[in-house]
């Protein structure tokens, strides 16, 4: 049963248990180890398409966060970046808001823009709070001001490290292929929920939700269904051991190809310390992997370095002011990041105590 956008927001709640109702499985985390590969990610699909892409349309940044500490320092960390880069040559930024889906205001409503949305019903989630990010896009979009055409779905581990163009191209959203999301060597559990008479595998794209910049009216139709993949997706016991942490980037994956969407694959679009070396010309910085090395400058990835940067290490508030810096021999990439994360803290009011929980 697909959730229809212009359903009330009480009625689509109870449509969610109606259906779903039989969702009582405790969720167990699967983790996926990932090993980089070089070279792994796909190139730009057509080339005249990328050189034709820059717009001066506006658009909305959005991000989707909860109350807790470890994402409220992370959505500091991203505003204070978006606003220095927004009016820079180049960036095609327009208003932001930050989607708290806790359904409740917390205490960063007069630092950062926020529109505060439901979670899902209690339950349905099972523990995989990401769950809940395609429900809180529902609802936003629904009954936000909107003034920009386009959207960026970002998220609050996300830092703008060069100002950042729209990206799409017309009707075309732009996204960054992901090297472990791999719709065609897991086709038998994609075609679960994208079935042949659709098209080809090849038609859901290796992406997640974020980062893509998207046309609001194509968004609006694609995020009731993405809402329906991810809980389908949860409630298969095979497809939610398989793609574990990542399941609800292939269930937005899944909701474009249905809604007939391709993406323009920007590799520029992001980078992912430690793996990524060097900045370049790249518009955001992903620190969602753990940067450990010795004294020597070497990774030393799944295990603790004498030097390390971490988000994790940070759950319940936020990291210290003025960092360490890593050590010779170290990536740009690495440097480059803890830099901005200290430019950051030394200037955000109140860094060291106001997003503790008490």
């Amino acid at each position: 049963m697909i959730v229809r956008k212009n359903m009330g927001r009480g009625k689509t709640l109870l449509m969610l248990l109606m259906v779903l109702g039989f969702l009582f499985a405790t969720y167990n985390f699967v983790s996926l180890i990932i090993e980089h590969k070089a070279g792994g990610l796909l190139e730009p699909f057509d080339k005249k398409v990328m050189e034709s892409t820059s717009s001066n349309l506006k658009y909305h940044v959005a991000l989707t966060a909860t109350d807790a500490a470890y994402s409220q320092w992370q959505c500091r960390i991203m505003y204070y970046w978006y606003k220095k880069v927004k009016d820079m040559p180049g960036s095609d930024m327009g208003k932001f808001t930050r989607i708290l889906h806790s359904g409740k205001a917390d205490q960063l409503m007069d630092e950062i823009p926020t529109f505060v949305v439901d979670p899902l019903p209690e339950g349905l989630d099972r523990g995989y709070i990401v769950l809940n990010r395609p429900w809180a896009f529902v609802q936003w979009l629904e009954k936000a001001d909107i003034e920009e055409e386009y959207i960026l779905m970002a998220e609050p581990d996300h830092i703008f490290v060069n100002p950042l163009p729209n990206l799409a191209h017309g009707s075309q959203p732009a996204g960054y292929p992901f090297f472990y999301i791999k719709p065609v060597e897991n086709e038998k559990l994609i075609r679960k929920f994208y079935p042949e008479d659709k098209g080809p595998v090849t038609d859901v794209d290796p992406i997640g939700n974020s980062p893509v910049i998207i046309q609001k009216s194509l968004m609006e139709e694609i995020a009731p269904t993405w809402v329906n993949i991810s809980l389908r997706m949860k409630d298969d016991q095979e497809t939610d051991k398989a793609f574990g942490w990542v399941l609800e980037m292939y269930a937005y994956a899944v909701a474009s190809a249905l809604h007939g969407v391709k993406h323009i694959l920007r590799k520029d679009f992001m980078l992912q310390p430690p793996w990524d070396l060097h900045v370049g010309k790249k518009f955001i910085i992903h620190y969602t992997y753990g940067c450990d090395y010795n004294l020597k400058g070497q990774l030393t990835y799944g295990k603790i370095g004498e030097w390390r940067f971490d988000k994790r290490s940070y759950l319940l508030g936020p990291p210290p002011k003025n960092l360490s810096l890593p050590p010779p021999g170290v990536p740009k990439s690495v440097v480059r990041l803890v830099k901005m994360v200290n430019e950051a803290t030394a200037n955000i009011p109140e860094w060291d105590s106001l997003n503790r929980k008490s």
